[in-house]
């Protein structure tokens, strides 16, 4: 059957309630829509056979494809498919195979099971049955008059791979097409700003579309291609992606990397490159972003939080008459830092993060100004922030972004290197003058 729209049903009274966090939903929309699927309602509903009932007779009034997780537990009130067996008229039928599976799960955890976990192995007459890996619940697929319903089990470790490695090739089995995305992340540009510059050609986008997604303190453009089995998407993408960057490419820091952090380890990686940070009202944050990132043990050096101005000139070696003359929070100071982080560390380059987060203002300096500096034999500069939002949670956003704009100077540093042959001839050319 050929499918173009789909709702997400997902049954537990525990979604409802907020004791669990619906993160089954995202997971299944997301590969939907790569799918080329549309996903134009998502619904939960409680552990009640009415209102289940209720629920997916409304999906399937305005969708060819309903995806439900939950509900297939042994307890009496796990009724999915219970309902959804009696909205296509078939009955449940004892499926041995998946027993077997459910008795040699148990074996193998060397746990005894009751004679309600047979509830688990009645199946929908006709159903293709999916295997739970993770589990006892398997899941199925059912199909009939033009519609199509998919059962996951709710937890999601065993929702997630019986999607990915059952649920979506039996939904793909008479599709030749499907969607092809690339992801282009922009730093430095609002997402009116960017909006306005690329307003004619996201209006006149059919396909490839262009979708642009705010995220905190950066823009996400997704620019989508539908294609046939065996069309290159490049032949789509290419053009479009082009002229975005023709119109806003000098915000544009990565094409591949989901976040500043994985672009700036990648890039130093490549490089050849390892990097230091100094951070006051940070707290570390900028560190901490970096090694949450596989393989920053390749380039950072190591992560310097001097909260107080003793351990500045202490640790970081800024002067006291810096401090004295211009407060903690100055392009003096942040500069200084950047310099005795490099220093202390041996790294490439280094950068430092001082200001006032907030929530009143220090020494004259008000809430959301913020100096991040950069420290490299080939560039340095001091960047002036203010950073004040003026809203409930100021002061942790306001980290957040002068963590954003450390990694992003840091990145845009790394960009400029000239190569270490370049540098050599630099410092010889200054040894000899």
């Amino acid at each position: 059957m050929h499918i173009t729209s789909a709702e997400i049903l997902c049954v537990g009274t525990e979604l409802l309630m907020g004791d669990v966090v619906n993160t089954n939903a995202a997971v299944i929309a997301k590969e939907l829509a790569a799918l080329g699927i549309n996903v134009y309602h998502q619904t939960v509903v409680g552990d009640n056979p009415g209102r289940l009932t209720e629920a997916l007779h409304l999906a399937f009034s305005r969708s060819d494809l309903v995806i439900t997780t939950g509900g297939l537990g042994p307890t009496y009130d796990d009724l999915t498919k219970e309902i959804i067996a009696q909205y296509f008229g078939r009955k449940l039928v004892f499926h041995e195979e998946s027993w077997r599976r459910i008795e040699a799960y148990f074996s193998r955890l060397q746990c005894s099971f009751t004679q309600n976990n047979r509830k688990q192995a009645m199946m929908p007459e006709g159903c293709t049955v999916f295997e739970n890996r993770c589990g006892t619940a398997p899941g199925c697929a059912l199909e009939g008059n033009g519609k199509m319903a998919i059962m996951l089990p709710g937890p999601p470790r065993e929702m997630k791979p019986m999607l990915l490695e059952q649920a979506l090739p039996y939904i793909r089995k008479d599709s030749d097409t499907h969607l092809v995305s690339r992801n282009l992340h922009f730093f430095g540009i609002g997402e009116s700003a960017l909006e306005q510059r690329l307003h004619d050609m996201m209006v006149e986008a059919v396909n490839p579309t262009i979708a642009p997604y705010a995220k905190t303190g950066e823009v996400m453009l997704r620019v989508t291609a539908r294609v046939r089995d065996g069309e290159d998407p490049a032949s789509l993408l290419e053009p479009v992606v082009d002229r975005i960057k023709e119109e806003a490419g000098q915000y544009l820091y990565s094409e591949t990397d989901g976040d500043l952090q994985s672009a700036l380890v990648h890039l130093l990686r490549d490089k050849g490159l390892t990097a230091a940070t100094a951070e006051s009202c940070t707290g570390g944050l900028v560190a901490k972003r970096i090694t949450e990132v596989s393989g920053a043990s390749q380039v950072f050096q190591c992560g310097m939080v001097t909260y107080s101005n003793e351990m500045k000139e202490k640790m970081l070696g800024v002067s006291r008459e810096t401090l004295n003359t211009y407060s903690a929070v100055s392009p003096e100071t942040a500069g200084e830092m950047a310099a005795g982080a490099r220093r202390f560390s041996g790294a490439d380059l280094a950068v430092a993060v001082t200001g006032n987060a907030g929530p009143e203002p220090s020494e004259g300096k008000p809430v959301g100004l913020v100096y991040v500096a950069v420290d490299s034999s080939w560039h340095k500069e001091v960047l002036e922030l203010n950073l004040n939002r003026r809203d409930g949670d100021a002061r942790e956003l306001i980290r957040y972004l002068a963590s954003s704009h450390a990694l992003h100077l840091l990145l845009r540093t790394a960009q400029k290197y000239p190569g270490a042959s370049e540098i050599s001839k630099e410092q010889e050319a200054q040894a000899i003058g």
